[in-house]
């Protein structure tokens, strides 16, 4: 979990997205029950379901009555074009400023990372 000033539910959903986006859950797979996952990550099931929803609301995962919560056909695809929007317009800019202000360039952090 990244930031811990954000809400338990949304750090819960960050665990959830990046096993998706990491394919350890693909499209049509079952995810653990609200029960499992908030005993494995020590939250409340309440906070869990919530988490969940926000999955289902999104159209990320379906819920078949009786059986189960799995993740919906073209899931990751979504997942991983919202991330990339979040990615672009809330985690990218500051770190351009922060760039910016110490005099590190595109070059430069190119170099690095393929290092």
């Amino acid at each position: 979990m990244i930031d811990d000033n954000r809400p338990v539910y949304l750090r819960l959903r960050d665990v959830i997205a990046a096993a998706i986006l990491e394919g350890r859950y693909g499209d049509g797979d079952i995810l653990p029950s609200v029960r499992a996952f908030a005993a494995q990550q020590g939250a409340n099931p309440l906070t869990v379901a919530k988490a969940y929803q926000s999955f289902q609301d999104d159209g990320l995962v379906q819920v078949k009555r009786g059986v189960g919560m799995f993740v919906s056909p073209g899931a990751s695809r979504k997942l991983r074009a919202m991330e990339r929007e979040r990615f672009f317009s809330s985690v990218w800019p500051p770190v351009v400023e922060q760039m910016n202000r110490i005099g590190i360039t595109l070059d430069e952090l190119t170099d690095r990372t393929e290092a």
